[in-house]
């Protein structure tokens, strides 16, 4: 003989999947909040991308991935750039990286035999190639606000400040934080 469900016996049903279906929605809301925390994280705070070129090396590989902390995040932390930071900028709509060597309110200096002079003190540590103007001037550019003075590790190739002049900080997209190795991966 089957027992017909009582009234209680279907209440309980309906009940339990109502907690069942809110159970799932409350899981679909939560993962769509991480999705959108995890999107916002990396095209708003943080740039991963690949390098081209060879005007940062041996720092920045070709074929190197940066982690980029966004010049609009670093705004919002009031953090600042300073000599020696790499960063990435565009122009032109192509992407460089390079090491700021001066910012607003400095003087840099580049003779004729290649050696950079920023407010007054000739640059030194890690940097292994020559660095040369363009053409035989000395070159004496004075860093306005709102803007850095980049040049590149392999001097003798790069494309930087010598050929743009001082970057402005609207086309710096952030500083380089990480480097991971294409080989490493």
């Amino acid at each position: 003989m089957i027992r017909r469900p009582t009234i209680e016996d279907v209440i309980k049903k309906r009940r339990e999947r109502a907690i069942t279906s809110r159970g799932y929605l409350a899981l679909l809301v939560r993962v769509a909040v991480l999705v959108l925390v995890i999107w916002l994280v990396l095209t708003q705070c943080f740039l991963i991308c690949q390098s081209k070129g060879q005007d940062m090396f041996p720092a920045v590989k070709d074929g190197d991935l940066c982690v980029i902390f966004r010049t609009g995040l670093m705004k919002l932390m009031r953090d600042r750039f300073s000599a020696g930071d790499i960063v990435a900028y565009r122009i032109d709509g192509e992407r460089h990286f390079g090491r700021v060597v001066a910012i607003a309110g400095d003087s840099v200096q580049i003779d004729t035999s290649g050696s950079v002079t920023v407010n007054g003190v000739t640059e030194g540590g890690e940097i292994q190639f020559p660095t040369y103007t363009r053409g035989d001037l000395l070159n004496i550019t004075n860093v306005r606000s709102n803007t850095v003075y980049v040049l590149g590790d392999y001097r003798t190739q790069a494309v930087d400040s010598r050929d743009y002049g001082s970057i402005p900080l609207a086309q710096v997209e952030g500083k380089v934080l990480s480097i991971l190795r294409r080989r490493g991966l």
